[in-house]
């Protein structure tokens, strides 16, 4: 399953950053105020519970991965694994979700920018941002892996600074400041103001804002040493979840009172503000865009490998196998920045109706994405095993007892979001596109796919 035809530029640093930061996006800075204020100082809970779960996921991809480094990641697993047409379902849902979020990241960048600069239009920093990111990722897969890198490297230091600075005010070891104690966790409410029923409601919201995990194992196609880059980045997955979420919310609850009118609205800034950072918000907005950068980066990334490894397999058209002469599938690129200009372009003239459309219909896809994950996992292992147990350099805890529990726990957290308002459309939605998506196969790719099938050797550009 090794892709011959790209080009191995990631070095070890490049998937090093990229494995620690993927976790980190603009959902945390974000969206955590909501969740903070849906459940109150136990959204910690919800953050470790959901954290706890992708964890496993990671385990199980990261096994596979180490064993079979390819850009198709899951997608060719599940191929494999479970049929064909699995294959085929999960890699275009994944490339559909990509390219909405490429869409939405290009937004939310533009927004920030125009903060700074108001005379600009909406729609042309949208565009302007999409063309340089697009252009990083045309050049070469190096170009992507430092840009990738320094943006991660601006979040890392950012949470990390955060950290520090808010622990120094809590155990009262900043100047002039004195312990806050437990008053914030215990006060307002207690620690589930709402109930336990919140606790795992919030699991069902904050599971989304761990996508994107799985972006290492698909740059490990591309790498000098995929194995020892995948096992690390599966290894360190625990601790990056530890410190990054669940240690930014811990802090901020215990700081602030989570039902504070700041803390829904952005509780980093809110944070920065109350511990005295002159221009907090500037900051934020800074950090914020770089993690929208980093989003838009590693999403058309992950698109145009995705789009690669199904053109191999026969699932795309053959001419995405075209590599220009630094080794990047240009036209993959192209066609996924191509759609996500489209959806830009729905955001303007409907957004209440096409935009909202697509966002809803991609709004489950990253838990099937999971369940395929460990279905894959439970149905490869043995057959790894047989060929070579010493490619088995990551394995699963407790297999398959813990592959059994997670596709259980998938299945009922999809199931949950039936009676959650603000997710039945989501839900609904996506399986209407997962519907679409699995007819498509059979009315049309199923006949020209052979079940022997070895991938298509790569064309590389001449000129």
């Amino acid at each position: 399953m090794n892709d011959s035809g790209l080009q191995k530029g990631l070095k070890e640093r490049h998937m090093a950053m990229i494995a620690i930061a993927g976790v980190i996006g603009a959902g945390l800075f974000v969206g955590s105020g909501a969740v903070i204020h849906s459940t109150g100082p136990g959204a910690v809970f919800s953050y470790a519970l959901a954290g706890a779960l992708v964890v496993l996921v990671m385990r199980m991809l990261g096994e596979m991965a180490a064993a079979r480094p390819t850009s198709g990641s899951f997608a060719a697993y599940a191929h494999e694994a479970i049929g064909p047409w699995a294959g085929f379902t999960v890699g275009w849902l994944y490339w559909f979700f990509w390219v909405i979020v490429i869409a939405i990241e290009a937004n939310a960048g533009a927004a920030i920018i125009q903060y700074w600069f108001p005379s600009i239009p909406l729609w042309l920093l949208s565009l302007i941002l999409t063309i340089l990111m697009t252009l990083t990722n045309i050049w070469s897969v190096k170009s992507y892996g430092e840009f990738e890198y320094w943006f991660a490297f601006i979040k890392v230091a950012s949470i990390v600074l955060f950290l520090i600075l808010g622990l120094a005010f809590i155990f009262g070891l900043a100047p002039g400041s004195d312990p806050v104690g437990l008053k914030n966790l215990t006060g307002h409410g207690g620690l589930m103001p709402h109930g336990i029923g919140s606790i795992l409601v919030g699991i069902v919201i904050v599971i989304f804002s761990f996508f994107g995990t799985e972006i290492v194992t698909i740059a490990a196609g591309e790498s000098a040493e995929p194995q020892e880059a995948v096992s690390k980045a599966t290894k360190s997955v625990t601790w990056r979840i530890l410190v990054f979420y669940i240690g930014s919310i811990a802090v901020v609850v215990t700081l602030l009172p989570w039902n504070s009118a700041s803390v829904l609205k952005s509780p980093f800034v809110a944070v920065l503000e109350h511990v005295g950072v002159p221009a907090a918000a500037q900051i934020m907005n800074f950090i914020v865009l770089t993690a929208v950068l980093s989003c838009l980066n590693s999403g058309l990334y992950t698109t145009s490998r995705m789009l690669y490894s199904l053109a191999e397999k026969g699932e795309a058209p053959k001419s995405f196998l075209r590599l220009s002469k630094n080794g990047v599938p240009v036209r993959a690129v192209i066609a996924s920045t191509l759609f996500a200009y489209i959806a830009v372009i729905m955001n303007y003239i409907s957004p209440d109706k096409v935009f909202l459309f697509l966002v809803n219909s991609s709004g489950a896809i990253a838990l099937l994405v999971y369940l395929a994950i460990a279905v894959s996992q439970l149905r490869l292992r043995k057959k790894l095993e047989r060929e070579n147990s010493d490619s088995l350099k990551i394995k699963m805890w407790l297999f398959p007892h813990l592959t059994y529990f997670t596709i259980l726990i998938l299945l009922v957290i999809l199931a949950s979001m039936l009676f959650i308002d603000s997710m039945v459309s989501q839900l609904l939605l996506t399986l209407l596109i997962t519907a679409v998506v699995i007819v498509c196969y059979f009315a049309f790719a199923r006949r020209r796919l052979d079940p022997t099938y070895e991938p298509a050797a790569s064309t590389i550009a001449k000129d």
